[in-house]
């Protein structure tokens, strides 16, 4: 048995079922052991993008990383931007990079590239197997690595030569640390904050978002009277009718500012202190009052349930009921389009467990509200800001989910960055509805080109921003990735096609005409 097949054997065994690709020449020995191995669903992408895009919305859905396999340096590049989103989303992930063999490397063949130093920035865990012996070995610790909490990157660079020598065999895979308990000293004194009548928040991501953690919040703000928030950005949240629903910190800095004044306590269930996503002359970093005090109930990898169930307790919430959400779904919306009014479709036609990608981006920003007593559903953000996520974390997430429904909510600007993902989901028959919100521009940088006082934008610099002269046809690129589509220009339009996409068991794109 080679290298590359006690790799192979090694991740099956390991509970490692899901193998998103886009091979080389040099990973060609682990692909042929893909072949001969059960147990391991490969899913190609045809953009390193898509690839590790996808793996991300696998490991948010089914909490076990899947692996990627990348070409070289090169290939790992071009898939460096959802791993900068993944490490944001702290999803796990296993990257599998293909090197040249060990004796090849000095000669500097046109592809060679010192890959250790590429994937340093947004890996936990890196190592290059040094013989075909230790393959297997150093999967296995990858493995580990990946499910180390919160969850974290593990790249694994596997020269051509340590796959195709002879190898050991698989080898079993450790168990991984579990989360620890947060310290009781940590929530005494968040206790002590929510007691002292002082404006107090707190502040939510990670594991805490699903229903136990928020129904636990709910609790300890209706008995506190305490602010609960989300993070801006969050790898994934439950909403909807049945649930504590809870607004995030907005993106706008103005905004930001007057939701949090006059705070003096945040206490952070696995977030940070909130910051401004950019920089801003005359405007702050920090969006908290100068004089609020940060109280860290946990940490992102500790255990946040029994820590807001020990606080909860601390503060003598148990048993008081939690403002879950018992309004009506919202009606159809009519007339034109504008965000609002999608909001309230969405919310109207989502169905019972849905999983809703949100890239929105600009036309997005509405939508939370408006789908707070949608069905129950969970909410996939883009934590790490580096847009191209939406297409190919859909993909993952349907892969990890096959029985629920996926909706992609897709910026035009945003989808052009890994439009490839359309192409995999049709070759897997994926259950994706992609709706694509085209309003023809990068419509949030005419915003940001205000906010940083760039002055009044000339021709040259409008430009840059448009996305017209010639227009995306989105329904014809989808044609020709093998999705069926429409466009609409109504909201009826939009309630029928709409619905016509949710009622599908496969893929389907709806281009948005803003």
């Amino acid at each position: 048995m080679n290298g590359g097949e006690s790799l192979v054997r090694t991740l099956v065994g390991g509970g490692i079922n899901v193998c998103f690709a886009n091979p080389g020449t040099s990973e060609m020995h682990f692909v042929a052991a893909l072949d001969r191995v059960d147990g391991m669903r490969c899913v190609l992408g045809l953009f390193e993008g898509v690839v590790t895009g996808a793996a991300d919305g696998y490991f948010r859905m089914s909490e076990n990383p899947a692996a990627t396999l990348l070409h070289l340096g090169p290939g790992y590049a071009n898939g460096a931007a959802n791993i900068h989103n993944a490490n944001k989303a702290s999803s796990g992930m296993i990257n599998i990079v293909g090197d040249h063999a060990t004796y090849h490397r000095q000669y500097d063949a046109p592809l060679t590239s010192d890959i250790e130093t590429l994937v340093r920035p947004n890996s936990h865990w890196v190592k290059t197997s040094p013989n075909a012996m230790s393959v297997a070995a150093d999967g296995a610790a990858a493995i580990v690595a990946a499910r180390t909490p919160p969850g974290q990157i593990a790249t694994l660079i596997l020269p051509a030569d340590t796959a195709w020598n002879d190898g050991s065999g698989p080898v079993p895979v450790p168990a991984a640390p579990k989360r620890e308990p947060a310290p009781a000293a940590a929530i005494e004194d968040c206790a002590k904050a929510l007691r002292s009548g002082e404006p107090c928040m707190l502040l939510l991501t990670g594991r805490a978002l699903r229903e136990d953690g928020l129904a636990l919040a709910g609790q300890i703000c209706a008995k506190t009277g305490a602010k609960l928030m989300a993070q801006g950005s969050n790898a994934r949240t439950h909403r909807g009718r049945g649930r504590v629903f809870l607004e995030r910190v907005p993106y706008v800095v103005d905004q930001a500012l007057g939701v949090l004044g006059g705070l003096k306590h945040i206490i952070l269930v696995g977030a940070r202190m909130p910051v401004a996503f950019f920089a801003y002359p005359n405007k702050p970093s920090l969006l908290h009052p100068e004089d609020c005090r940060p109280h860290v109930l946990c940490q992102l990898d500790e255990e946040p349930i029994g820590a807001l169930e020990a606080l909860a307790q601390a503060v003598g919430a148990t048993g008081t009921p939690a403002p879950v959400v018992n309004d009506p779904r919202p009606e159809l919306a009519t007339g034109k389009i504008e965000p609002m009014a999608l909001g309230r479709s969405l919310g109207a036609l989502l169905p019972e467990n849905a999983i809703v990608v949100d890239e929105a981006v600009t036309t997005g920003r509405g939508f939370f509200a408006p789908t707070k007593a949608a069905a129950p559903h969970d909410w996939l953000s883009n934590m790490g800001g580096s847009i191209g996520l939406g297409m190919p974390l859909a993909t993952g997430a349907a892969v990890a989910c096959p029985d629920r429904k996926v909706v992609c909510l897709e910026g035009d600007g945003s989808g052009m960055y890994t439009l490839q993902a359309l192409w995999t989901q049709a070759r897997e028959g994926l259950d994706v509805t992609t709706l694509v919100f085209s309003n023809r521009t990068y419509q949030i940088l005419k915003g940001e080109l205000a906010n940083v006082g760039a002055g009044n934008p000339g021709r040259k610099a409008l430009d840059m921003l448009d996305l017209g002269n010639p227009d995306l046809d989105w329904v014809g690129l989808a044609k020709a990735m093998g999705v069926p589509g429409a466009k609409v220009t109504t909201m009826e339009e939009f309630n029928r096609r709409c619905a016509e996409g949710l009622g599908s068991s496969g893929p389907y794109l709806i281009e948005v005409v803003l």
